[in-house]
């Protein structure tokens, strides 16, 4: 078994923190990609390209091992921070990006915002809907009672505070919940509709991240905020269509992390530059009076805001 174990040790270096490794590319990891033609959700070896975009021009990028978004956030603004781009004074991102965890970084750990952010999270399009709205068992529908800390069930009856538990997530970031516990569910006509539990329902409670879920709504909800958010669609969706649909760049050629950050630095290159000439043509032809037709004339929106988004739609290795 010697020569087992050597080979096993062997591969738990390689892996590291991941679940997952190519034997082509040992810094690939296995990932679920949107390219799927056998629809069966077969896993594919690839990179988690993260990019920074304003005005639809590529700021700066990051290649990750990891296959979430959420995990890539941190990694990519503290490696924003450590070069010679200044921060952006607003990050744009979708539900993906929505964690405690990154809220929390945008916050900054004296309260004093590192950058205001316009980031969902994963329930908030769920959370307006009418069935959500008046589903019984959502605890965001119940009555609470700041006084004697419990919440009030549509039976009228009190679910209160029984203790704190500590919980860690995927990536190993620890949260903070408070248990809630009914007091009697017996012979409660809601009660199938309320929860499975044989026993009393119970709540558990993340008053930091429903804090900062407060926090994201109220700002996804003002109205020039939203205007900026409508844009990130435009912004940034449109930069990765041009790079994978018009120049047809869906895969790296080249293996390992620091050759495929390389390479995709090349494309972001050609992109900015080919973004340069087209509003530099259409300058051109407006001083000479030539016009294109209404809908095909360039705008270029200079916003102090920094669009985020992954690249992870096919296979990279």
């Amino acid at each position: 078994f010697l020569p087992r174990l050597a080979q096993y040790k062997a591969q738990k270096e390689i892996f590291g923190d991941r679940n997952s490794y190519s034997k082509t590319d040992n810094d690939a990891t296995f990932m679920r990609m949107k390219e799927d033609h056998m629809k069966n959700g077969q896993l594919k070896p690839g990179y988690n390209v993260q990019m920074g975009t304003e005005n639809q021009f590529i700021l700066f990028y990051t290649i990750h091992q990891r296959p979430t978004d959420t995990r890539c956030f941190i990694p990519h603004l503290e490696k924003l921070a450590s070069s010679s781009l200044p921060m952006p004074k607003t990050v744009i991102a979708d539900a993906g990006y929505g964690s405690e965890e990154n809220y929390l970084y945008a916050v900054g750990e004296e309260k004093e915002p590192r950058f205001d952010f316009l980031i969902p999270y994963g329930t908030y399009l769920k959370e307006k809907t009418r069935k959500v709205k008046k589903d019984i068992k959502n605890v965001m529908n119940w009555e609470y009672d700041e006084k004697d800390d419990c919440f009030i069930c549509p039976n009228g009856r009190k679910v209160t505070f029984r203790k704190y538990q500590m919980k860690k997530n995927v990536s190993g970031y620890e949260q903070s919940y408070k248990i809630y516990e009914c007091e009697d569910c017996t012979d409660c006509p809601l009660k199938p509709q309320c929860t499975k539990a044989k026993g009393n329902r119970q709540v558990h409670w993340n008053t930091v991240f429903e804090e900062m879920k407060a926090k994201a709504k109220a700002a996804l909800e003002c109205e020039d905020k939203a205007a900026i958010y409508a844009r990130r669609k435009v912004e940034v969706e449109s930069v990765f269509g041009h790079i994978k649909g018009n120049r047809s760049f869906r895969r790296f050629s080249l293996r390992g992390i620091d050759k495929v950050h390389v390479e995709f630095g090349i494309v972001a290159l050609a992109h900015n530059i080919l973004k340069v000439a087209g509003i530099r043509l259409d300058t051109f032809l407006e001083s000479i009076g030539i016009k294109k037709q209404a809908g095909e004339k360039r705008k270029v929106f200079h916003q102090l805001v920094y669009y985020f988004r992954d690249f992870l739609d096919s296979p990279y290795s």
